[in-house]
């Protein structure tokens, strides 16, 4: 860098560059390659190569026009009450069902539990970031939410496999289905997936709250998600890059697969059917599942399944957004629409009333 007295330095750098920057810097100096003159111009960057100087972050949301955010603004409201009303709805409606008292319904009972936290997580703050009166989020709850939201995105993987694992034995062992799926096997498959799923982003919240963050404080995002967090860092995030990647690998492609071997025996199980009406009985209790599994595990390995985190961050963005907010929306809906057992409950609840 060369600078004549009296003459400003111009550094333009965007979000990646801030972090490439400031690993650069650090490497540079610890293997000796800076010279000592060099160390003068430091100065400007004193800020990045201050790990402690980062407190808080903004989040800039979606960009545009304040009536564009605004209309933002009540869409996401909108869909966050639906969500609520919807999952709630379903779970009251199974507590007051007795002929729901089963273990699918049990396991879509904690599905609509936890997508309500889900969509909790994220739509109150993103209100407020488009809103302009909440864009500043602090470190630590940075890291929770990050922590949070990636749980419950486990556990979700791990539940939807669960579920497939009870529909292979619903279809494919009708008569030993009652012995072999029993309360006591649906309470720990569902304790499990709620344990691996905060267990398995523990590690990876702690390698990221170790990270060193210098500058920028921008997150071109409405929540702090990972790929934001490695953007921003100046430190090394190869460690957090190879921990996500490995996470993802066991997380989402082992569920997947499990609940891919499912849907091959479900799948044969109901064409060795006779009748076509048999064969339609059978495949639509799995029909609301299977299209909840599609929608899930497509948006998911699009963002975690991935050598690197650090690609357009917008687009993730817009799938982040589709994850968090119009899942939830939509899972509620699918199982009542497609499920003939749920709508003959609802309407005996509405003919009480």
């Amino acid at each position: 860098m060369e600078r004549k007295q009296g003459q400003a330095v111009a550094i333009s750098l965007n979000q990646g560059d801030h972090g490439y920057l400031g690993r650069t810097v650090h490497e540079k100096m610890s293997f000796g390659s800076f010279q000592l003159a060099n160390l003068t111009y430091l100065s400007i960057w004193k800020d990045m190569v201050n790990g402690t100087s980062v407190e808080e972050f903004i989040l800039l949301g979606f960009p545009g026009t304040r009536q564009f955010r605004v209309s933002f603004v009540v869409v996401f409201a909108l869909m966050y009450t639906l969500t609520v009303i919807g999952n709630a709805s379903v779970i009251a409606l199974v507590w007051r069902s007795s002929n729901l008292h089963t273990p699918m319904y049990f396991f879509l009972c904690n599905l609509s539990f936890l997508e309500i936290w889900y969509t909790t997580g994220v739509v109150p703050k993103a209100i407020g970031v488009m809103l302009g009166t909440s864009q500043t989020i602090s470190f630590s709850v940075c890291i929770l939410q990050l922590f949070f939201l990636l749980s419950l995105g486990s556990t979700e993987c791990f539940l939807l496999s669960v579920m497939a694992y009870d529909r292979y034995l619903a279809i494919c062992y009708p008569l030993r289905y009652s012995s072999l799926m029993n309360s006591v096997l649906s309470v720990r498959l569902a304790l499990s997936s709620w344990l691996g799923g905060f267990l398995a982003i523990s590690l990876l919240a702690f390698l990221t709250s170790r990270l060193t963050f210098c500058g920028p404080d921008v997150i071109n995002h409405f929540l702090c998600d990972i790929d934001s967090c490695l953007a921003l860092s100046c430190s090394d995030t190869r460690p957090v890059e190879l921990a996500t990647f490995l996470i993802s690998i066991i997380v989402v492609v082992a569920s997947c697969v499990v609940t891919l071997v499912s849907y091959v025996y479900i799948i044969s199980s109901i064409l060795r059917i006779q009748s076509a009406h048999g064969r339609k009985k059978a495949f639509s209790t799995c029909s609301a599942h299977l299209s909840v599994v599609t929608i899930w595990y497509g948006s998911t390995m699009f963002l975690y399944v991935k050598p690197s985190a650090q690609n357009s961050l917008d687009l993730n963005k817009i799938v982040n957004t589709f994850n968090t907010v119009v899942t939830p929306l939509l899972n509620p809906f699918i199982y009542t629409l497609r499920n003939k057992e749920v709508k003959l409950a609802l309407g005996r609840a509405f003919q009480k009333k």
